[in-house]
């Protein structure tokens, strides 16, 4: 007797005898996606069977997989490095790995999704959770994020919307509807229209941190994990619940998210009678796994953290009289270490209930309060290539909340690269509470950041807003710095950090222009000029910049060095060599006027840090405006990912004898 996700008898004994299914998906780019695609469409049909693949990249979902595709289909492989909803499977044999397996052991793929366990719906089966499988065994992903930081990462990318939202329309009513008052900071009136305004925006920040706990926990252990997540994220950040006058914060929603996640795969684990299964993702393992952690966190957890916010009020009372410097220094590192848990609320509450008897000490909470939202801003600004499209955009809304005392509007930041980020902004509050401190700056609401002076609260308005400034560009520059020595870049070496005129556009050849009858491909974005049959470099720095070069030669490159700095800033987030000998580096920045693209051949090949350790002897470059790139680059990598794929393709390109040969070759890329 045969289950109905078996494969039928005799398949893969000769003829299309399975109808298989693939999802492929990388999360920094294309063109992986599109490769393994296009490497498990050949295996299929070199083995005889069907095969039909999704394709997830950053333009989006191609070529969707139907419901009736995946009733008929006999396995799902899924070879992606980010998320990918399992739940649409359920019933079916589901293989999960990483991108990198698809591209480089697609015969080995087929054969195993025949034996691989059936996917239940429950997150059970074929993949544990939708990024518990990948870059584990077998995954090909030595080299890829583990599931720790993609978890993270996922309740990271669902926070930040509610942070936006909040935090923008608590601001928009402080500064519209607010009051300064001395014993009440800034008061909207009960019953006003910002008053309305500022509920709504309470109610989305509330909501943030069982957001980020829920889909960290989502990201573990799926569905049957998002209740006990974000009720656990809730509990985390409710202090009342366990005796703490302040919430844990982001920092207790992590923690509660992992554990929820963690403890979800544990209980999916237990054996349980037949009858049971049905009702276990949608009863069992929410009830159980939500009591547990919520009574667990209230009993255990909870009691270190009210022990912590007692204690640490008690000893900032036995600071007071000692140095303002170094009471300044030290409320700074508590206001900016947590952004409203309870290092934070302890100094905020401290200054707080001084306001009317010693408002110097709020002051200095003042000061250092705008800090690191108004830093994490800065610094997406200063060097935008370290920082996703996502994240310049909440630079954007962190430095209006900054301007509000909003802290919470850098805790995206802060929970997406806690390491780096924490420190950032503890250096930066810590400046910032220390001059204030010096320069006896006083605040008489217990509120913070540029509003308060500019609504009349603060005493020694300049040296506040210096105290803000110089912290704020200390957080900046310190985030800059641990971010480059990270990623393994310099501190300026992207396109932002050097402006257009630091450097003389390169010179445009004689003869470089396009003239009629110059052959080009790509919809002209690569031409005979930008084809070089021999690379001279024999190191990817130098064989980025002789691209460059080759690029500029067409007069649409406005600064080479800053296109050279762009490229290398895009491999520090990861290599551009693809394996099969290839590397495709590019670039989105303003140092090129109009989208270009170049090939060139290495003999001996470029050492690119490929998966597959090949070096890289066909390169090609492309660069897109930043302004208007739109998803061209995407689209031209979707193109020359399916097309290299083809072995005979790639032979053909690497023996063409000249330009004119290559360029034919290049033609058939369609």
């Amino acid at each position: 007797m045969t289950s109905p996700a078996d494969p039928p008898d005799g398949a893969g004994t000769g003829g299309p005898r399975l109808k298989l299914l693939a999802v492929t998906a990388c999360p920094t780019g294309i063109a992986h996606t599109y490769m393994a695609a296009e490497k498990l469409v050949q295996a299929a049909q070199a083995l005889g069977h069907e095969m039909k693949v999704e394709t997830q990249g950053s333009i989006g979902a191609e070529n969707v997989l139907s419901d009736n595709d995946v009733i008929q289909a006999d396995g799902i492989i899924v070879a992606a490095d980010k998320d990918v909803d399992l739940s649409r499977f359920a019933g079916k044999r589901v293989l999960s790995v990483g991108v990198a397996e698809g591209i480089h052991h697609p015969e080995r793929l087929i054969e195993r999704v025949r034996s691989a366990p059936v996917h239940r719906g429950d997150g059970t089966g074929g993949g544990a959770g939708p990024t518990a499988t990948v870059g584990g065994p077998g995954g090909g992903g030595g080299k890829q994020r583990g599931v720790g930081y993609k978890a993270l990462m996922n309740g990271v990318s669902y926070m930040i919307p509610f942070v936006v939202v909040g935090g923008l329309l608590i601001a928009v009513s402080l500064a519209l509807g607010g009051h300064a008052q001395p014993d009440g900071g800034l008061v909207i009136p009960e019953g006003s229209f910002w008053k309305h305004v500022n509920d709504i925006g309470v109610i989305g920040f509330t909501l943030m941190i069982p957001i980020l706990s829920g889909y960290i926990a989502y990201a573990i252990g799926d569905r049957p994990a998002l209740v006990p997540g974000m009720i656990g994220g809730w509990i985390a950040n409710t202090g009342a619940l366990y005796g703490s006058e302040s919430g844990a914060g982001f920092i207790g929603a992590i923690v509660t998210g992992f554990l929820a996640g963690y403890l979800v795969v544990w209980i999916k684990k237990v054996e349980v009678p037949r009858f049971v299964r049905p009702i276990m993702p949608i009863i069992v393992i929410p009830v159980v796994a939500t009591s547990a952690l919520g009574l667990f966190f209230i009993y255990v957890l909870g009691k270190p953290i009210a022990w912590v916010f007692e204690h640490l009020t008690d000893w900032l009372a036995g600071l007071t009289g000692t140095s303002a410097a170094l009471l300044g220094v030290i409320l700074g590192l508590m206001i900016a270490f947590d952004m409203g848990g309870p290092v934070n609320k302890t100094a905020f509450l401290f200054g707080a209930g001084l306001v009317s008897k010693n408002p110097e000490i709020m002051g200095m909470c003042a000061a250092a309060i705008p800090v690191p939202p108004l830093g994490q801003g800065l610094a997406t600004l200063m060097h935008r290539k370290l920082f996703s499209e996502q994240e310049r955009e909440t630079g954007l809304a962190a430095l209006f909340m900054g301007f509000f005392g909003i802290t919470e509007g850098a805790i995206p930041f802060a929970a997406a690269r806690p390491a780096r980020v924490i420190p950032a902004n503890m250096v930066g509050g810590a400046v910032a509470g220390a001059i204030a401190g010096l320069a006896a700056v006083t605040d008489s609401v217990p509120h913070g950041g540029p509003i308060v002076a500019v609504l009349g609260a603060v005493g020694g308005v300049p040296m506040f807003f210096i105290a803000i400034a110089v912290g704020a560009a200390a957080t900046a520059l310190t985030t800059v710095t641990l971010m480059s020595v990270g990623s393994g870049t310099t501190v300026g070496s992207a396109a932002s950090s050097a402006p257009p005129t630091t450097s003389t556009p390169a010179p445009v050849a004689a003869g470089a222009l396009p003239v009629p009858g110059v052959g080009e491909v790509l919809s002209g974005y690569l031409t005979e000029l930008t084809v070089r049959q021999r690379l001279v470099a024999d190191e990817k720095e130098a064989a980025i910049r002789e691209m460059a070069e080759l690029l500029a030669a067409t007069g649409k490159v406005t600064n080479t060095d800053a296109l050279v700095a762009t490229a290398l800033a895009r491999e520090a987030l990861g290599t551009t060599g693809l394996g099969e000998e290839i590397a495709i580096p590019h670039a989105k920045t303003d140092a090129v006027s109009a989208p270009i693209v170049g090939f060139a051949r290495s003999a001996e090949g470029v050492e690119w840090g490929a998966p597959d350790g090949t070096r890289a002897r066909l390169i090609f470059m492309i660069a897109v405006p930043e302004a208007a790139a739109g998803d061209v680059h995407l689209r031209i990598l979707a193109l020359l990912s399916r097309r290299l794929m083809d072995p005979g393709f790639r032979e053909r390109l690497l023996a063409a004898p000249d330009t004119e040969a290559i360029m034919r070759v290049l033609g058939e890329i369609q």
